[in-house]
């Protein structure tokens, strides 16, 4: 260990930065669908070693910089290597998305892969750079290092609209067990608990540090810390899927057509593709339910009908049709409303429709995705050529945040569209906590990729920090009724079309997250950044006692 540390503390220049992009890139293993949990403690080791080689203020930017500037640019530069290869093998399947209609936004796609993970690696630059500052040779370096860390992945995703796309913590939730830490701290607190635990093993390769001090302290806090999320996560997952309370006469019906992106929008195949979607509505899938009229909510994923559903009143007639009484459609829809003079606006939605046709409700997507549903700086970057993939002309309009959408049979239920289920915190209302979150997306976009794996790993994190199931309906997969613990309880493989019939687990009282939210992350956070701090400290005063 030793050893190998040495070595990563002298790479300097290119080759330092070679390392980061090395170790940043195989981090990403770590994640769904791969789960290689242990990589993380190989990658954050060498991460903490590299900027050893640095040096630190307390001792002295290394020999290979002529000053504290030097030392603080060199320090962003590994982080910022270590981002970039960490968001490049994290995010490359964005790429597709520029290929569905690769005549007009194939230009585009150099921008998509490379760009935006370089710009997504300026957080990480800036967190290592901010941990140097604090950085010392004992085990505190590993708190300043995820104080500085866990708050760049905070600002990640608020920053803007945000993009929180597989945080470090969500590594820890490749094991159900470990998941259940998010209804404690959540998704953040996940993050810096994550770093402690991955980081520990660093000061393996500190020489013997003497005077009664031992290498071993740090990695023994992180083992005792990883063991009581895992023993905290095993009694919290006592009770089996079997013994699960299940909300009474709802039976669910999640819709998955399977219809690919490049033909989606294509006028030719509109009345097909409705057509696929009333019939899988109504497919016998056993012998104990034989169609629609055996189920009470049939649920279709985001933009199902490829069409202006409210405003084509045949496929209104067609739903009327196939819905028995009592039974209701929840289905994903672009829906439009005027906005003043002769202008309009679009919204991505939700609506509940019922077996006359009548909307019952609806929500209005709030999180917009950059580039795919508007434009940031829309005046200068359509100047520049640049146009949304959705190829609505003036981008979606937002809806309001907080709302619930009430359906008959169902508890109240939180609609998150597409990526909106990657922001934890969504229940701000405490007073009107839904009964089951519901979440529709498109991830054809993407195609056969580890994105959509990704997507349903951090919906899982969703139900597990709130206490409440979640139901998920995907155009091309994955779709998947997911119980308040974070277990898949039935899904449809990516890339196949299908039905799942299920039943509704019943939400858990409100978890210690829901209860308080990020403010625990706060605590954790402020707590981090004080032993960070109190031991740069404590080293400086001692170096500066053996000088005098």
């Amino acid at each position: 260990m030793q050893k190998l540390a040495g070595r990563m503390i002298l790479l300097w220049g290119w080759r330092r930065a070679l390392a980061a992009f090395i170790v940043g890139a195989v981090s990403v293993l770590a994640f769904a669908p791969f789960n290689i949990l242990p990589l993380m403690l190989v990658s954050f080791p060498i991460l903490v070693w590299l900027i050893d080689g640095v040096g630190s203020p307390a001792t002295g930017v290394s020999e290979n910089h002529s000053g504290w500037a030097s030392g603080l640019g060199s320090a962003f530069m590994v982080g910022w290597s270590f981002g970039f290869g960490f968001f490049l093998a994290g995010l490359y399947w964005i790429g597709a998305a520029f290929l569905v209609e690769a005549d007009q936004f194939a230009v585009f796609l150099p921008l998509a892969i490379v760009a935006l993970p370089a710009g997504l690696a300026l957080f990480y630059g800036c967190a290592v750079a901010l941990a140097w500052i604090f950085w010392s040779q004992g085990g505190a370096r590993i708190f300043a290092l995820a104080f500085a860390f866990a708050g760049a992945e905070w600002l990640r995703g608020h920053i803007l609209t945000g993009f929180p796309w597989n945080l470090i913590g969500y590594s820890l939730t490749s094991y159900l067990p470990l998941m259940q830490g998010a209804a404690y701290i959540g998704t953040y607190g996940m993050t810096l608990v994550a770093i402690v635990i991955f980081a520990s093993p660093a000061t393996l390769g500190m020489p013997d540090p003497g005077k009664g001090q031992s290498r071993l302290v740090m990695p023994v806090f992180g083992l005792l810390l990883f063991v009581a999320l895992l023993l905290a996560g095993i009694q919290r997952t006592a009770m089996g899927p079997d013994n699960l309370t299940m909300v009474p006469d709802v039976r669910l019906r999640i819709v998955q057509p399977n219809v690919a992106q490049e033909d989606k929008w294509l006028i030719e195949n509109r009345s097909r593709i409705f057509a696929d979607l009333v019939n899988l509505s109504d497919r016998a899938t056993s012998p104990g339910i034989s169609g629609v009229r055996d189920v009470t909510h049939v649920i279709w994923p985001e933009t199902a009908p490829p069409f202006l559903l409210d405003e084509t009143p045949e496929a209104l007639s067609a739903i009327a049709a196939m819905l028995p009484d009592g039974t209701s459609l929840v289905t994903g829809a672009i829906r439009r409303e005027p906005s003043g003079s002769d202008a309009q606006s679009v919204f991505n939605s939700v609506l509940a429709i019922d077996s006359n046709a009548e909307i019952l409700d609806r929500y209005d997507k709030v999180r917009l995705v950059p580039f795919g549903e508007y434009l940031p700086f829309r005046g200068l970057l359509q100047w520049l050529g640049f146009e949304q993939l959705t190829r609505v002309r003036t981008g979606f309009s937002t809806g309001s945040a907080g709302a619930i959408l009430n359906v008959p049979g169902l508890p109240p239920a939180l609609p998150l569209i597409c990526y909106e289920v990657i922001f934890g915190g969504q229940i701000a209302d405490p007073g009107n906590r839904p009964g089951v979150i519901l979440n529709v997306t498109n991830d054809a976009w993407f195609g056969i990729s580890t994105g959509p794996y990704q997507h349903l790993q951090q919906a899982r994190v969703r139900a597990v920090e709130e206490g409440v199931p979640l139901v998920r309906a995907a155009n091309t997969g994955i779709s998947a009724i997911i119980d308040p613990f974070g277990r898949v309880l039935q899904s449809l493989s990516l890339g196949t079309a299908g039905v799942i019939d299920t039943g509704l687990p019943e939400a858990l009282p409100p978890t210690i997250y829901a209860r308080y939210g990020d403010r625990i992350f706060s605590i954790m956070l402020i707590l981090a950044g004080m032993i960070g701090l109190i031991g740069r400290r404590i080293e400086g005063r001692s170096r500066r006692a053996s000088n005098a």
